[in-house]
C-alpha cells in the first residue's frame, strides 16, 4: 500500500507530509465466526495466525480490525487474549463498565478455562497435574519450565498450574482437555512438553530444533510465493511463475526492504491448540471443536462430554 507525497502551500505556510507503505504480515484465511452478540458481551471464534488486537506489525490484520471492519463493532475490550497462532473462544465486553465486571472476576480467581490440544503420544488417562514455574524469554519469544535447583533454591519464572485429562487416543495422537489454572504465557505447550506430550505441532517447543525469533524473517534470500496463502505477501518485487500476482515497492518509500516480515514463518500454520470453554460466576461460554479434534474412531458426544 503506497501513498505519494503530500505538499499543500497557503501563503506563507509550507506543509510537506509523507506518508510511507504500510508493512503487514498476511494471515491465514479463515473467518471469524460470531458466536453470541449481546447487549454488552460479543463473543467469537478466532481463527489461527490472526492477533486479538492491534500490536507489532499488524494493524488490519487483527480481531479487533476486521470486527469494526466488517462488523461495525466498536469499541471492543478484549476480555481475555489468546495467542496469534491459538484459535477459539474469544470474549469481548461492549463497554467500560462490562469489561471491569470481568476484570475483578478474573483477579479474583473466578474463571476457568478449557482449551484442547492434539499431543504427540498415548496421553496417560486420569487427571495430571504439572505445577512447575513458567519463565519466559521475550527476546526468544518461548518459554521454559523452571524446576528448583535443590537445597532450598526457589526456582526462577512465574508459578504455574496446569491440569490435563485425555480425552482420546488413535494410538498416535491424543486430544486433551486442559485446564490452565494460572495464565503464565505459552503455559500450556511448555506444561504439556514438560509432561512429554508436546502439541504435535508447535515447532517451537516440539523439538530442540529452536531458532530464535530475533533472526527469523531478516534474510534477504528468503522467497515468499505470493500464490501460497500461509506465505508473507511482503516479499515485495518478486513473481511467482504460477500467479500472475505481482509485488512491486515504492521507490519513495525507505521502509520497503525486499524482505519477509519479521517473525513471519512461510510454512507457518495454526496450533492444535484451542480454546473451547470460559466459565465465571453465573456466565459461560463456549466454542465450537476445531476438526482436528475429532480423530477416527471419536463420536461427537465423547468430544463434547
Amino acid at each position: 500500500m503506497s501513498f505519494s507525497h503530500l505538499q499543500i502551500f497557503s501563503s506563507s505556510l509550507f506543509l510537506k507530509v509523507f506518508f510511507s507503505s504500510r508493512h503487514e504480515p498476511p494471515v491465514l484465511a479463515g473467518d471469524i465466526s460470531i458466536l453470541k452478540n449481546e447487549v454488552d458481551v460479543v463473543t467469537i471464534c478466532k481463527p489461527a495466525s490472526v492477533p486479538v488486537h492491534p500490536c507489532g506489525q499488524y494493524r488490519k490484520n487483527t480481531v479487533v480490525g476486521i470486527l469494526q471492519a466488517e462488523h461495525g463493532l466498536t469499541p471492543l475490550f478484549p476480555v481475555h487474549r489468546l495467542d496469534r497462532l491459538v484459535s477459539g473462544l474469544l470474549i469481548f465486553a461492549k463497554n467500560a463498565d462490562r469489561a471491569e465486571c470481568f476484570r475483578q472476576q478474573i483477579e479474583a480467581g473466578l474463571l476457568q478455562k478449557e482449551y484442547v490440544a492434539k499431543v504427540v503420544g498415548v496421553f496417560p488417562d486420569g487427571e495430571q497435574t504439572v505445577d512447575a514455574n513458567v519463565n519466559f524469554n521475550a527476546r526468544e519469544g518461548r518459554s521454559t519450565v523452571e524446576i528448583s535447583g535443590g537445597a532450598g533454591e526457589e526456582p526462577n519464572g512465574k508459578q504455574a498450574l496446569t491440569r490435563f485429562q485425555r480425552i482420546c487416543t488413535d494410538g498416535t495422537h491424543s486430544i486433551v482437555l486442559c485446564k490452565p489454572v494460572t495464565g503464565r504465557t505459552h503455559q500450556i505447550r511448555v506444561h504439556l512438553k514438560q509432561a512429554g506430550y508436546p502439541i504435535a505441532n508447535d515447532e517451537l517447543y516440539l523439538s530442540g530444533n529452536f531458532c530464535p525469533r530475533s533472526t527469523k524473517g531478516t534474510n534477504a534470500s528468503k522467497k515468499i510465493a505470493p500464490s501460497d496463502p500461509d506465505s508473507s505477501a511482503a516479499d515485495h518485487g518478486s513473481k511467482d511463475a504460477g500467479t500472475d500476482v505481482e509485488f512491486d515497492i515504492d521507490p519513495m518509500c525507505t521502509n520497503c526492504p525486499n524482505l519477509a516480515p519479521v517473525g513471519y514463518d512461510r510454512d507457518e500454520e495454526g496450533l492444535w491448540l484451542h480454546c473451547v470453554r470460559y466459565t465465571g460466576p453465573d456466565w459461560s461460554y463456549e466454542c465450537p471443536y476445531p476438526d482436528w479434534a475429532f480423530l477416527g474412531s471419536v463420536s461427537t458426544k465423547k468430544m463434547k462430554s
